[in-house]
């Protein structure tokens, strides 16, 4: 029951945040490798997808992008966004600010090189010209639009974002079996993509492909007829009009919509 959740959700959050540094940062370099992942394969199926009404093929794309958190929370990784849920722990004053941010700067960084590892791999397997180049004409077009968004707009999207994921964890603690984990998982995280909401971590991979392929493979992006299309596509604008207000939204969404609210419900002292 959620009282229980929330209970649990305080405990699971002491154990994340005093855990060595060493395993905590390997665990967050595979988390940025599965949601990589994730989005590798939500790439693949976008491609084509302006064949379909719009909403089913954005349904499509983010059903199957929910294979990187599966592989999150079934095989165990730590994840950035996810990890906004420490503030219950927090709030009950069992993780000191201190822990928090340790876990929150350590994962955060492990997600981003396991992120940017993974878009490094398909671009040497050159998987994004498959498909005649349509598929790296889908990956440029994400990233080229991703950047383009108004920083005040781009926070609210990340709030949007990771209030539906922080909920699709906060519903894995009611699950008795992996296949119930699954199922919890699938429409929080297929709606915030299918919404066009921005994820943190994801925008990890989703802009680097882009960089790599418009950086190291210009002749593609030539014959693609992109290359004046991508201006803005630069590692600043990525850093500083994407990662950093999607990150700032990423966390209201998460630490208060979700964390503090059900603290405030279920957790708070009466």
């Amino acid at each position: 029951m959620p009282a229980e959740m929330a209970e649990r959700m305080e405990d699971v959050g002491v154990k994340k945040a005093n855990m060595d540094a060493l395993t905590m940062a390997v665990l967050a370099v595979l988390a940025g490798a599965f949601i990589a992942l994730g989005a590798v394969l939500a790439t693949t199926i976008a491609t084509g997808a302006g064949a379909l009404p719009y909403g089913v093929g954005r349904l499509l794309t983010g059903l199957v992008f929910c294979l990187g958190l599966i592989l999150v929370v079934v095989a165990g990784a730590e994840l950035f966004t996810g990890n906004n849920l420490i503030v219950m722990a927090w709030a009950s004053g069992k993780v000191t600010v201190r822990a928090l941010l340790r876990n929150w700067v350590i994962v955060y960084l492990g997600n981003f090189v396991g992120s940017v590892a993974t878009a490094v791999v398909i671009l040497v397997s050159r998987q994004y010209t498959f498909a005649g180049g349509e598929l790296g004409r889908t990956a440029l077009n994400i990233a080229n639009a991703k950047v383009n968004l108004d920083f005040v707009q781009a926070i609210a999207l990340g709030i949007m974002c990771n209030a539906l994921v922080c909920l699709a964890v906060w519903l894995t603690l009611s699950a008795r079996t992996t296949t119930d984990k699954i199922l919890a998982i699938l429409f929080p995280i297929g709606g915030f993509v299918a919404a066009g909401f921005e994820h943190s971590v994801a925008n990890m991979y989703f802009i680097p492909i882009g960089l790599l392929i418009k950086s190291f493979d210009p002749d593609f992006v030539a014959g693609l007829g992109m290359a004046d299309a991508l201006g803005n596509l630069d590692w600043g604008t990525f850093l500083i009009n994407n990662l950093l207000p999607v990150t700032i939204g990423n966390i209201i969404g998460g630490g208060v919509m979700v964390a503090l609210v059900y603290w405030f419900v279920y957790r708070r002292p009466k």
